[in-house]
């Protein structure tokens, strides 16, 4: 494809906080004949939004990407021919900051980007004749520009705006454009030119408000859930009424506190800033949604309305994002964990514009340890696959010299010397390598390779001389612990990522057929976990340095023992959780696995009582506590509040599918078709229903407790599906066997003979 590259702008003047710059109107009168195709491609550095004749034919909300431009510059093609019209027509373009200017994005360098400057695009549009001959258009200084009403946009801040500005039928024909000044040229970016495959930014659902409250100076409108998205405003007004929104996720003794949200390192002029929009009224009835922001809430604080203008009819919620279907649904006769599973899936949503980012009220960055921990739940409940492959090609573009990844991506140079590490360099094996176990998808392994080797070279030079890695981030947000402070020895954590690193690239270069590199991987694996026995680990007791739940568990997990020293790292975790009363005691590392391996090595009853008791720390205590979503950490009841929308926590909800439901996908790494179904029983809970749509078809899993001893059990697979159905010590079927084979369609069993102790 031969991407157009005649950049225009609107000038060279950029906002910043103090001084603000208009999102620029674009717009061109062209003459069509008759035609059988018209096209358009159009990149830009920036957002944007397009129309044809006055309709609005963009593809989503922040097209074209959120990407790093000196990285990759995005596209997107159109079809437009049933938008042309014989005689004369417009194309218009309406241009926002995006990540081209991002002066709300200071804390991590944005606002000193090396490719800072005013937004700007190339387009082309190409009409073919029904005779085969092609006519086109390219952006170029003829094309007409002048202000919006958008008087400063900024994603991370907000969007301000007069529609006392407002030119009606600006993109459509007739407008008199004569006052307009001209486009100027401008330099292309550097980065390598893509057409975008990600799924878009949509709006997907739609609230009202549950509660409005008058207070001081102000209203308090509460959505009744944290989610992200915008607030379409519909007012009537007079004309210059100017209204303040504010958005937030917390109440402070009862109003809108935005203090999680905003950083120490902020002035208070930046912090004005945090989660703010303003819009300013024209005459009479009107509407108005924000079009190149979001934000991160539940509450939002209205200024500048009277009482007779708040109503519920003034805000809607507009929820966004690029996960819009769901992969699965899991719930069970326990109203905590289905609130568990709704808050992760409510995280998981709300912190995917294009690619998973840590929170979407705060700093809408990729950090890169929160993708990975949240690979499985994501591919189970929806379908992020186009867009994790088209964040790892950014995430591939990061990689420095050295072979080393940032800690978020895209960064515009943040995360080398600070916030990496393996434990967030692992995004760059955990996604694709989970992509391929859930959906087959040989492809990204394929774009791996490469980068993936020089990851590894990278780590291999990072080694300690005794063998071990401790470098980068640890276990972070342990409960009731500040961020960055670790109950768990970096170089544990360190070394076993490592270690679980090496292991599964030998996985993928030998799905790939590539031998050198599998043996280069398997020698690096086998040198961590030689030096991790030797030097971390007590062969006598089974105890990890450190003497953590998070140390037991992730040796475990990952593969570290053997089964003579998994035993006694077992007794030892064990022995770890009865010490902190029965409660995890880990941060999001020892968080992922913590809850695997208890089920795993028949203590599932007390995994479920970890996750769903009621009291401080748990997740049934951010339940308790009124939690619509997942939040960053585990504090007491009084305590710090940080971000109250994180999905790093959220690998419950794959844990509930695997382990409660039963469902285990391509357990052999091999056969994308391939299911157990190995479901566990909680004497607490009564029943479980729960499905996943894999590539070949739907798998559901559904079983109730029907009397002393009695378990139904119904499984309905596609016809292509196939494995085994394995049941926990003390179960069997009626024949008196615990395992048979998965068959396709409808079965239902009745389980006998149970024993309900420590399944």
């Amino acid at each position: 494809m031969i991407y157009p590259n005649s950049y225009i702008a609107a000038g060279y003047e950029y906002a910043d906080l103090e001084r603000f710059v208009s999102a620029p109107f674009f717009r061109k009168k062209f003459t069509a004949h008759k035609t059988a195709k018209a096209e358009i491609l159009i990149g830009a550095a920036g957002f944007y939004r397009i129309f044809i004749n006055g309709e609005d034919i963009t593809k989503g909300k922040l097209a074209p990407y959120i990407s790093n431009p000196d990285d990759i510059v995005y596209y997107d093609c159109y079809d437009v021919s049933n938008y042309i019209n014989e005689g004369e027509n417009v194309v218009a373009v309406l241009l926002g900051n995006g990540f081209q200017n991002n002066p709300g994005g200071n804390v991590w360098g944005f606002d000193k980007a090396s490719w800072r400057g005013a937004p700007k695009f190339a387009m082309r549009l190409s009409l073919v004749a029904e005779d085969g001959s092609e006519v086109n258009i390219e952006s170029d200084d003829s094309f007409k520009v002048c202000d919006s009403p958008i008087l400063f946009d900024d994603f991370r801040c907000g969007e301000y705006y007069d529609a006392r500005l407002e030119l009606p039928n600006f993109h459509s024909v007739g407008f008199d454009d004569s006052d307009f000044k001209n486009a100027i040229k401008v330099s292309s970016p550097r980065g390598e030119k893509r057409l975008c495959t990600a799924d878009p930014v949509r709006v997907y659902a739609q609230l009202k408000p549950v509660s409005i409250t008058r207070q001081e100076g102000g209203w308090l409108y509460d959505f009744g859930e944290n989610n992200s998205g915008v607030c379409r405003i519909s007012v009537d007004a007079k004309a210059g009424q100017k209204i303040t929104l504010r958005f937030g996720e917390w109440l402070k003794d009862g109003k809108l506190c935005l203090g999680n949200i905003c950083f120490w390192q902020q002035s208070d002029m930046q912090k004005e800033f945090v989660q703010k929009s303003e819009y300013i009224c024209k005459k009479g009835q009107q509407t108005h949604t924000p079009s190149f922001i979001y934000n991160g809430f539940r509450y939002v604080f209205v200024e500048g309305i009277t009482e007779e203008q708040a109503t519920d009819e003034l805000l809607t919620y507009l929820k966004m994002s690029s996960l819009k279907e769901n992969a699965g649904d899991f719930s069970c006769s326990d109203e905590v964990v289905n609130k568990i599973q709704e808050a992760t899936a409510r995280s998981d949503i709300s912190n995917f514009n294009y690619f998973p980012t840590d929170c979407p009220q705060r700093e809408k960055n990729g950090w890169t340890a929160d993708a990975s921990l949240s690979a499985e739940q994501m591919l189970m409940n929806y379908y992020p696959e186009k867009c994790y492959k088209e964040w790892m090609r950014n995430i591939y573009k990061a990689l420095n010299d050295r072979g080393q990844l940032p800690g978020v991506v895209p960064t515009s140079g943040f995360g080398y010397q600070w916030g990496n590490g393996p434990a967030w360099d692992n995004v760059i094996i955990n996604l694709p390598y989970y992509t391929y176990i859930y959906r087959g998808d040989k492809e990204i392994l394929e774009e791996l390779s490469t980068p993936l080797m020089r990851y590894l070279n990278y780590l291999f030079s990072r080694l300690g001389q005794n063998g071990l890695m401790e470098i980068g981030l640890g276990d972070w947000c342990p409960p009731g612990v500040d961020e960055g402070a670790y109950k768990t020895p970096l170089v544990v954590t360190d070394t076993i990522l490592t270690y679980d690193i090496a292991n599964k690239a030998a996985f993928v270069y030998d799905v790939l057929g590539q031998e050198p590199q599998k043996q280069f991987a398997l020698a690096l694996a086998q040198k961590v976990k030689t030096a991790f026995i030797k030097h971390l680990f007590d062969k006598e007791s089974g105890a990890v340095k450190g003497n953590t739940q998070t140390g037991q568990a992730m040796a475990i997990f990952y593969g570290m023992l053997t089964e003579e020293e998994t035993t006694k790292a077992l007794a030892q975790l064990l022995k770890y959780i009865d010490e902190a009363d029965g409660h995890f005691d880990t941060g999001v590392l020892g968080g992922k696995v913590i809850y695997r391996v208890l089920a795993e090595y028949g203590n599932v009853d007390l995994a479920y009582d970890m996750i769903v008791r009621p009291d401080y720390p748990s997740y049934g205590n951010w339940i308790k506590r009124g939690a619509t979503t997942l939040w960053e950490g585990f504090y007491p009841e009084g305590g710090r509040v940080t971000s109250l929308n994180h999905h790093f926590w959220g690998d419950v909800s794959a844990w509930f599918y695997t382990y409660l439901a039963g469902m285990r996908i391509n357990p052999t790494g091999r056969d994308v078709t391939n299911i157990d179904i190995k479901p566990l029983f909680p004497k607490k809970l009564d029943s479980v229903s729960a499905y996943h749509d894999t590539p070949n078809g739907r798998i559901s899993v559904y079983w109730e407790r029907v009397g002393a001893g009695k378990i139904v059990l119904k499984i309905k697979a596609a016809e292509i599906l196939h494995g085994r159905i394995v049941l926990p010590s003390g179960f069997s079927f009626a024949d008196g066997s615990a395992e048979r084979a998965l068959e396709s369609g409808n079965t239902e069993f009745v389980l006998c003979g149970v024993t309900e102790t420590n399944n």
